[in-house]
């Protein structure tokens, strides 16, 4: 099989889908990598690296999706890539379709096969692919939160941690899994006074016997929600519903009872956000401000530090990326019902539920396709 590796043209996307060491591996196995010369520059991989692991540099991106059976990515296809993308051809990466129909449609009409890092999940329910990323990004929300609440970012001017004789700030955490939960680590570890909602009271035991003593745990339901929004100097909101839209938890009028320079980092925003107020940001322009809230919605958080975030997503992604191109997406999704799980489009049709339901699609089952 022919496997391509297109340099990330997102703004300040600086991963790569594959690494030198997964390029040697792909070509033990006999398949033949394409890289785009510079696609792993940002993340500490040259194109002599890539070379000398067997894998073959390509100038021109047009000619890595012309050429690949499967294109392995980080980010989801831009407007520019949409005509390049073909009929049958595997793209393999994370696609976020529910908060995105323009995507979607593009995809539809290439009539490729779409299989998302962001569905693909394990037999007790996790996401493989989400959990490396979501590390990172939980971390990151910690820190960029804390640099926008200094005055001159335009924020309160509050040191998380306080100083002796002085209060913490407030980090209010909506959402336990692993963005939340790293987030709630990270405030914690710095000296916050930090609560942590969710609205699974399994998830909350567990995080209470966990977490250090200045993180609160609290069922997340509307009260609870309206009190700590209002009395947060940073609000991370890390909610998930794999494959579909994120839930609109934080509402305009919540927003309007935050303090005046207060900050929330929304790191659903690639599904869409869980504010009211959220709308896609980038790394070069990372924050706007609505009711005097600065708002981090940066859809990349991962991509301003690829030399730790590569490493983790390509561990994670390797060992699938290699069953896809071993068997071929048909017998890989017949035979394993983790990469099954993250097709979620196939040549026109739809086939994940929570795409289909965010658009008012209809879906197919895969299923009925693989028989």
């Amino acid at each position: 099989m022919i496997i391509g590796i297109p340099k990330e043209i997102k703004i300040d996307e600086n991963r790569v889908g594959l690494l030198p060491a997964g390029a040697e591996q792909m070509a033990a196995a006999g398949h033949y990598v394409l890289v785009e010369t510079g696609a792993g520059l940002a993340s500490g991989a040259r194109d002599e690296d890539y070379l000398g692991s067997g894998a073959s540099i390509v100038y021109d991106p047009a000619e890595i999706y012309r050429q690949a059976d499967l294109v392995i990515k980080v980010k989801e296809p831009l407007p520019r890539e949409y005509g390049l993308v073909r009929s049958g051809q595997v793209v393999f990466c994370y696609f976020h379709f529910a908060a995105d129909r323009g995507l979607t449609e593009a995809m539809q009409t290439s009539r490729s096969v779409a299989i998302a890092y962001e569905t693909v999940k394990s037999a007790d329910g996790s996401l493989p692919l989400l959990i490396p990323m979501s590390e990172v990004a939980g971390r990151m929300a910690v820190q960029e939160g804390a640099k926008h609440l200094e005055k001159p970012r335009g924020g309160r001017g509050i040191l998380l941690s306080g100083v002796p004789g002085v209060a913490p700030a407030d980090v209010v955490v909506i959402g336990g899994g692993v963005v939340g939960s790293s987030a709630a680590r990270i405030a914690a570890g710095i000296g916050a006074n930090v609560f942590i909602l969710d609205v699974d009271l399994k998830r909350l035991r567990y995080l209470a016997d966990v977490m250090p003593p200045n993180v609160t745990t609290l069922m997340s339901n509307p009260y609870n929600l309206k009190k700590l929004v209002a009395s947060a100097d940073l609000l991370i909101a890390a909610v998930l519903i794999p494959g579909a839209k994120a839930p609109k938890l934080v509402t305009r009028e919540m927003i309007r009872t935050m303090k005046e320079g207060a900050v929330l980092v929304d790191v659903a925003v690639d599904q869409g956000g869980c504010s009211e107020t959220c709308r896609p940001t980038t790394h070069r322009d990372p924050t706007y401000v609505v009711n005097g809230v600065i708002h981090y919605c940066v859809t990349n958080m991962p991509g301003a530090v690829p030399r730790t975030s590569t490493f983790a997503l390509t561990n994670a992604t390797f060992r699938y990326a290699l069953e896809i191109a071993n068997k071929g997406w048909r017998e890989a999704a017949r035979t394993n019902p983790e990469i099954a799980a993250g097709v979620n489009m196939v040549e026109g049709t739809v086939t994940h539920p929570g795409v289909a339901e965010a658009w008012g699609i209809p879906v197919t089952p895969l299923r009925d396709l693989l028989e």
